[in-house]
């Protein structure tokens, strides 16, 4: 049986890790003004830029239900069936589209993350080794579905100017933010975006304290892989978070750079660490 591994573009995963792992994606939207495009073509420097400029923050359109179904039909004609990993329904409505779509398509499942970025890879990355095992569907679901509560997703801003425009962050915690050069670490739960601890200091220092408390925090790690992810981090931050994450076992640590959709909500210089916190399976 031939089964197809899918995403939204919200992945955030280059080219060459999407085809090593047999991951195929679809793109969100993004609107600058007047100007539509998709995610991908438009990147987290454009959208930096566009708010430095206007003071705006850009709009982000998830895939709508006759997008989705023309997407997985498509799929349909080379796969057997399609499972569908998608961004956390607490923050998107591309999941509940993708839902719908698949309702009238025979062979296509979804998948709630409850997840963004390489929090959706960690998912979707067990699930094709699964599909390599030869597992059906059905069994690929139900234990990707198992390790959803495992997935440590987190991240520290280096600005909550991005959460305050799109309405997740108060003027009053703006203004506390600045004056206090607090830096928040925010952590994926029940699929919605929960604050987290509060750094203050130089970014760097931020950083390597919020990756070791995150590693305390979430102490049962599946070492074979962790992803650093970020949004134009600086080549010390990026280093500091693999050292420490090196150093704790990680087998594999995969460097990567969040997509516009996830940059226009994180903004620049954001940092995470994202892996399975179960052991491994």
């Amino acid at each position: 049986m031939k089964i197809c591994i899918s995403a939204e573009s919200t992945i955030d995963l280059p080219k060459d890790l999407l085809e090593e792992f047999g991951i195929k994606t679809i793109p969100f939207g993004v609107i600058l003004g007047e100007k539509n495009g998709f995610d991908g073509e438009i990147t987290p420097d454009i959208i930096y830029d566009y708010v430095d400029r206007t003071g705006v923050l850009p709009k982000t359109s998830a895939i709508n239900v006759a997008q989705f179904t023309e997407y997985f039909s498509n799929l349909l004609k080379e796969y057997d069936a399609v499972i569908h990993f998608s961004l956390s329904s607490g923050i998107s409505s591309a999941c509940q589209n993708a839902m719908i779509a698949a309702q009238e398509l025979k062979g296509v499942y979804v998948v709630d993350t409850l997840s963004l970025s390489t929090g959706i890879a960690l998912q979707a990355i067990y699930a094709s080794k699964l599909v390599k095992e030869g597992l059906k569907p059905e069994e690929i679901v139900k234990k990707v579905s198992e390790r959803i509560p495992h997935d440590q997703t987190s991240f520290v801003l280096a600005t909550v100017d991005y959460l305050y425009k799109g309405g997740r962050c108060s003027g009053l915690a703006r203004l506390g933010a600045l004056l206090f050069r607090i830096r928040p670490q925010i952590i994926m739960s029940e699929g919605k975006m929960n604050p987290g601890k509060k750094y203050t200091g130089k970014q760097l220092d931020c950083v390597t304290n919020y990756c070791k408390d995150t590693l305390e925090q979430f102490n049962n790690p599946d070492l074979s892989l962790c992803f650093v992810t970020h949004s134009g981090a600086t080549p010390d931050m990026i280093e500091a978070a693999k050292k420490a994450v090196e150093e704790r076992g990680f087998k594999r640590v995969l460097v990567t750079t969040a997509g516009a959709t996830i940059s226009s909500h994180c903004g620049p210089k954001c940092l995470g660490i994202l892996y399975m916190n179960d052991g491994g399976r």
